[in-house]
């Protein structure tokens, strides 16, 4: 059975890896929903918004059900929890490892998601402060190749954009397995017969035990509310407010020997007392006028409060045999920031362009940055690290899109200046300490449309990822805005008009790096890297009713400067596979069946120890009427026996006269079911 459905799964699954161009949108009303049906017919292959278009069909035909789907709507990305459910999930794409996002550039309504000089680690994306049902659009891209994303964007980049406006009024609840509940509300605030304003408020609030023995009382509530208007008929302006608060208890990583004697078991814990707690409120404006048909104005302020504390002991008792190892990360900040965008089209005799130039500012006033040793989180037994700091991002770009005849030509480059000050409580001379770096980041994009069932495109740029303040001090402003270089060689084919098909090859560079390790106060060099890989994607809409797509992705990732053997990049796997079938019937009745495989990694630089791969399936049946629908929702179908996060580490349990360096793991999500009605009004 288990074979059969794997096979069928794998076969008729396909891959969509974005492709296309960051182009500008045409003037649209920004209120308008996406009550049209959406097919994959009438998606047209050369237009500037193509990724959107697909994703439109994927999130109608298999709509996202949690706060981690939104992620794994996009072709490719991997992601893992392993912190009891509260922590930002771990992130794999095109070859990286990105930690908690390190080399992926996350937003969310222009709001950047990313944490710069995070306690954690760098570039900390928590997305739990999105309901799922709030999502109109996923935009995303892989590589480095757009002009309008900055710092993180070399893996790829994610975009979420919240609805302006709600069709209807809508209740949830649902409840499940492992003492599981969620309740959901969106309301429309103003009358909907006023079309030129609106106003709603949505509100989630979600617990579990999960399957562990300490159980994980993971509890968050979201609260969103968004107003929007049209001024008169070229202005338009929308404000977003939004909160979340979050806690919880985790089991973290078991080492496999304390399984395999009989310590504990597999949902078992040997520090009982790890967890964590954090909030986020944001605010954002967004204001835009259509100066005229040719010329727009847009212009988006942020700002965002965030408290972060997280409980771990990823090592026992390896350093303190007595009190053991259990780390105390502390993160309290505010965000503030601002984009200015200029558009101007100009319409030729044989071509048409489209200018787009842009400057903004980042600026993180970083309250608290701590790391602490402490006891059952308590007592406090010794302060590794504490500073307070300021990042300053200052940014530019202007880009050209070029349309003559059947090509596209697309040229870009993005100035990020960053200015670093730290303040170290633990070392009073010098009380400050400060820096600044400037990286120029050159893109150029072409693709030519042989016609309308198919379009050849050439990508390539430079990206970077900026460094913790932390490692700025340490290496004195020197090699602290590591850059990429690479480009991406793909087509987009329409076999038939139900079917699109999307190969492509790419290559990517990273120059040296200096990392700071969140867990132990350190940093630590990274040499030059290289990737390479192949993405293929399919869609196929053979009937209104069914859909079936696939991501199949592969990447060999290697260490320039170390030797053959010795240049594997620990947790970047090589192949990777998601996809699956979806059924809509008009009837009211639909039936998602999805999976995911990830092939085994290596853990260590001399592949001596891998970890293990998995294959996971998801099914998700529903029927609804117009106003209600009832849903069952099934994880792990077959109750895959499968390790979600895995990490090579040297630990020492209480009893144990010498360290062990093996596999550490969170189990995944066994079997469980959950059910859930709504109703809307």
């Amino acid at each position: 059975m288990r074979n059969t459905i794997r096979l069928f799964a794998l076969g008729a699954i396909l891959l969509l890896t974005q492709n296309g161009f960051a182009q500008n949108e045409k003037k649209q009303d920004s209120t308008k929903t996406e009550k049209d049906t959406v097919h994959l017919s009438k998606i047209i292959i050369n237009q500037a918004d193509f990724r959107k278009q697909v994703m439109q069909v994927d999130l109608k035909m298999a709509p996202v059900n949690s706060a981690q789907d939104l992620l794994r709507k996009v072709p490719g990305l991997f992601i893992a929890q392993h912190a009891g459910g509260g922590k930002a999930e771990q992130i794999f794409l095109r070859g990286f490892d990105n930690d908690h996002g390190t080399d992926v550039s996350v937003t969310a309504d222009g709001i950047p998601v990313n944490m710069v000089s995070h306690a954690h680690g760098q570039g900390y994306a928590d997305l739990h402060f999105l309901i799922p049902e709030t999502i109109k659009d996923i935009d995303f891209g892989k590589g480095a190749y757009y002009a309008d994303k900055g710092d993180f964007n070399t893996s790829g980049y994610v975009n979420f954009s919240t609805f302006d406006k709600l069709e209807n009024n809508l209740f949830k609840l649902e409840g499940g397995s492992f003492n599981t509940m969620r309740a959901l509300t969106m309301i429309n605030l103003l009358n909907r017969e006023i079309k030129d304003k609106n106003f709603y408020v949505a509100s989630e609030f979600n617990y579990s035990d999960g399957p562990f023995a300490v159980k994980q009382n993971f509890n968050r509530i979201n609260i969103l509310t968004k107003y929007s208007q049209w001024i008169d008929s070229k202005q338009y302006i929308s404000i977003l407010g939004s909160t979340f608060s979050s806690g919880w208890n985790a089991s973290g990583q078991i080492p496999e020997r304390a399984v395999s004697q009989g310590i504990i078991d597999r949902w078992g814990s040997i520090d009982p007392t790890e967890g964590g707690s954090t909030s986020r409120t944001n605010v954002a404006v967004n204001y835009r006028n259509l100066i005229n048909e040719n010329e727009e104005f847009s212009s988006n302020l942020f700002y965002s409060r965030y408290k972060f504390n997280l409980f771990s002991n990823f090592t026992f008792f390896l350093n303190d045999p007595v009190y053991g190892d259990e780390i105390e990360q502390t993160d309290n900040r505010s965000i503030y920031g601002f984009d200015n965008k200029y558009i101007r089209r100009f319409d030729l005799e044989n071509s048409k362009i489209t200018w787009t130039s842009c400057a903004g500012l980042r600026l993180d006033d970083i309250y608290d940055l701590q790391l602490s040793h402490v006891f059952q989180r308590d007592l406090l037994l010794n302060r590794l690290s504490d500073v307070s700091a300021t990042e300053i991002n200052v940014h530019a770009y202007t880009t050209m899109d070029w349309r003559i005849g059947k090509w596209t030509i697309n040229p870009a480059v993005r100035v990020d200046h960053f200015v670093f000050n730290l303040h170290d409580r633990l070392n009073s001379l010098p009380a400050g300490q400060d820096a600044s770096a400037t990286r120029v980041s050159p893109k150029l994009n072409i693709s030519y449309t042989q016609n309308s069932n198919l379009q050849w495109y050439l990508k390539s740029g430079m990206g970077f990822h900026s460094n913790d303040v932390r490692v700025v001090v340490e290496q004195n402003g020197k090699d602290i805005l590591p850059y990429s270089i690479g480009s991406d060689l793909g087509v987009i084919i329409r076999p038939t008009k139900n079917m699109i098909i999307q190969p492509a090859v790419w290559y990517m560079f990273l120059k040296q790096e200096f990392v700071y390790v969140g867990d132990e106060a350190v940093v630590e060099p990274s040499g030059k890297t290289r990737r390479l890989g192949a993405d293929l994607s399919i869609r196929y809409q053979p009937l209104s009713w069914l859909y079936l797509d696939g991501d199949i992705n592969y990447a060999n990732a290697r260490a320039i400067d170390a030797s053959k053997g010795e240049n594997y990049i620990p947790l970047v796997p090589a192949f990777t596979s998601t996809g699956g079938v979806a059924v809509k019937l008009p009837s009211g009745f639909s039936a998602n069946l999805r999976y995911r495989y990830m092939d085994a990694k290596p853990a260590t630089e001399d592949n001596s120890v891998k970890t293990r791969g998995y294959f996971v399936n998801d099914l998700v049946l529903a029927y609804g009427r117009k106003s209600w629908e009832v849903n069952l929702q099934v994880l792990n179908l077959l109750d895959t026996k499968w390790n979600e996060a895995q990490f090579e580490t040297e630990t020492r349990l209480k009893n144990e006269s010498s360290s062990v360096s093996e596999l550490c793991y969170t189990p995944g999500t066994p079997f469980a079911v959950k059910a859930g009605i709504s109703y809307k009004f």
